[in-house]
């Protein structure tokens, strides 16, 4: 994997360290390092149209890239990477506390082929889902600010700075696709995202050995974008759409990981990639002669959605023939996620 489009701001010293890590066989896949300051903060059109257009060439390429200068503070990042536990209650909901195993990411839809994954080889992982707060049907399971003081308002206005992200990010694929910059201000301007806390406890190697076994199995993700704020342990690997070898992700420090999501391709008609991807154990630590222990990872993954009342159909621009037939965002969401937990 070569980084390509990289800004100046990025550090040689960073820059040579994660590029020494890529084998030849994978030299042509690339995930490029798209300097957001270009679009946000254009010195003229031109150039905006230039950024845009960037991040459309990768999303149709690999469908990731890293994004530099997006907006959002180091301090904002870090202090959000604190984490509760507490109960989450249903699909349509998604929200609260998951414990290890009880969600099994996959590509497929059958409850039976999931349940038989998840005994065989659950998904090594807790999570923290928080929604809008202001939903009147589903409320998010907060702890009690004694117990967690300032927890729930950091939560909210994390969320606030990622939504904001999500629309200047979908403007620029606007203004990449020619449809026109503000094309999907008003699909997406419902906040029906959701914010997911990751912690990736210690485990022992041999638990992963099992076939299938992952911290996280391979798997595409189900909305328009996904952000990725990851720690410096990493562990998500990208799959080459075109080998199906899959190709480490390591982290860039002030980079945030941007990929699309299953709903953005459809609405795209696949000219924008949902590439599949994967986390897995970092190199273990030997705690015996025999066995060995991976280290924690702690990541921050912010799934943005459509307004769920929102119609998925053929963008303009987007071929001639439409591949799928328009289906609600909503409903969609909340199918897929009704079959990947227990």
């Amino acid at each position: 994997m070569l980084y390509g489009r990289l800004s100046v701001f990025v550090r040689p010293a960073v820059f040579k360290r994660q590029f020494a890590s890529f084998s030849p066989a994978n030299a042509s896949f690339n995930i490029p390092v798209i300097n957001f300051a270009k679009y946000r903060s254009a010195s003229s059109a031109e150039e905006k149209k230039r950024t845009a257009d960037e991040i459309v060439s990768a999303f149709k390429e690999s469908g990731f890239i890293y994004l530099l200068n997006h907006g959002i503070s180091s301090h904002e990042v870090k202090s959000t990477f604190q984490k509760d536990k507490l109960a989450w209650e249903d699909p349509r909901s998604n929200r609260g506390y998951v414990a290890i195993g009880r969600e099994r990411v996959t590509q497929s839809a059958d409850p039976k082929e999931i349940a038989t994954l998840r005994e065989k080889a659950p998904d090594f992982k807790e999570t923290m889902e928080i929604g809008r707060d202001w939903d009147s049907e589903w409320k998010n399971q907060w702890p009690a600010e004694t117990v967690a003081p300032g927890f729930k308002q950091r939560m909210l206005d994390f969320y606030e700075t990622c939504h904001e992200l999500h629309v200047h990010v979908m403007r620029s694929i606007a203004l990449g696709l020619d449809l026109g910059e503000h094309f999907f201000d008003n699909k997406i301007d419902e906040k029906c995202h959701n914010l997911r806390l990751l912690s990736y406890p210690p485990v022992k190697i041999d638990l992963l050995k099992n076939e299938g076994q992952a911290r996280a199995g391979a798997h595409s993700d189900y909305g328009t974008l996904t952000l990725l704020f990851q720690d410096s342990v990493g562990g998500l690997e990208v799959q080459n759409p075109h080998t199906g070898e899959f190709v480490p992700a390591i982290p860039i420090e002030d980079t945030i990981v941007i990929n699309v999501g299953d709903l953005l391709a459809r609405w795209s008609n696949d000219v924008l990639r949902s590439t599949l991807h994967r986390v897995v154990a970092p190199p273990a630590e030997k705690i015996s002669e025999s066995e060995g222990l991976t280290p924690a990872r702690q990541s921050i993954a912010f799934f943005c959605n459509p307004n769920f009342s929102a119609e998925v159909a053929c963008l303009p621009n987007c071929g001639d023939v439409a591949k799928y037939p328009p289906i609600n965002a909503g409903d969609y969401i909340v199918g897929r996620l009704a079959v990947t937990y227990t």
